[in-house]
């Protein structure tokens, strides 16, 4: 593996290599890109000899030991996409210093945001500064769990958005978030009550079959934690469990003890 490929591994997954050419893609956040331009092998001159932004080649010095690629001058707008390509002389390695300055990041700031009783969730937000998905997020039998994702528009002004969800009998609670390099970003929390029945085991001992009587999100576990089978059904295929405890989650409830003879 050439020096190219070893300084490739060492950056973000948002950077493509290739002999001689490194490419940064990403998007606007208002921030320069610096780079460690060491000499080249045969010590003459510096290993990056042409930038090129979104394809257009740019005026940036870089002859020197260091160097800034100036994006202000580009008049790019926060959140536009943004590609950098660094032409480099043969066997060099240059080092960005701060390549999550093009990371996208979730900036987001929720207006208002609703759950009907349909199940159908809507928000409304601005400050996107980059098109990065928006998940939904269930509250349910003692943990949030992803239940759903909308791409995210990105960009100066507002946007509404909207997601179908699957209720529970008893108290739902749903938010929204947006993963970046930082970690997650959250809404606030939207609950509502639902009137759907409740669903209930019709038997907490086992045969070939578990029943509920009605349809239901489930996950079954093992009595050491392993997670077995998961779905939305009112039967679920136990012939091939072993005999032994388990442990069922459905509908509003988790953790019931069930058992195969």
């Amino acid at each position: 593996m050439n020096r190219i490929a070893l300084a490739c591994l060492a950056l973000f997954l948002t950077l493509h290599c290739h002999p001689e050419v490194l490419v940064l893609s990403g998007v606007y956040q208002g921030k320069d890109i610096y780079v460690k331009n060491p000499v080249t092998t045969s010590g003459i001159g510096f290993c990056v000899f042409e930038v090129l932004v979104n394809g257009s080649i740019t005026s940036d010095e870089v002859n020197s030991p260091s160097f800034a690629v100036d994006l202000a001058v580009h008049a790019l707008q926060i959140g536009a996409p943004l590609e950098i390509t660094l032409r480099l002389k043969e066997d060099c390695q240059v080092k960005i210093l701060n390549p999550e300055a093009i990371y996208p990041t979730a900036t987001f700031e929720v207006l208002d945001i609703s759950l009907q009783a349909n199940g159908e969730l809507s928000w409304r937000t601005n400050q996107e500064s980059a098109s990065i998905p928006y998940f939904v997020e269930q509250f349910r039998w003692n943990k949030w769990s992803r239940v759903g994702e909308v791409r995210g528009e990105g960009g100066a002004g507002e946007h509404a958005y909207s997601f179908i969800t699957y209720l529970h009998s008893g108290e739902n609670k749903f938010r929204v978030s947006q993963l970046d390099y930082r970690g997650n970003r959250q809404s606030q929390e939207v609950t509502i009550e639902s009137d759907k029945p409740e669903v209930k085991l019709l038997s907490t001992r086992v045969g070939k079959t578990i029943d509920f009587s009605g349809e239901t999100e489930y996950e079954l576990y093992s009595e050491f934690g392993l997670l077995l089978k998961s779905g939305r059904a009112s039967s679920i295929d136990a012939s091939k469990l072993a005999r032994g405890t388990y442990y069922l989650s459905f509908d509003s409830q988790a953790g019931i003890l069930i058992s195969k003879k």
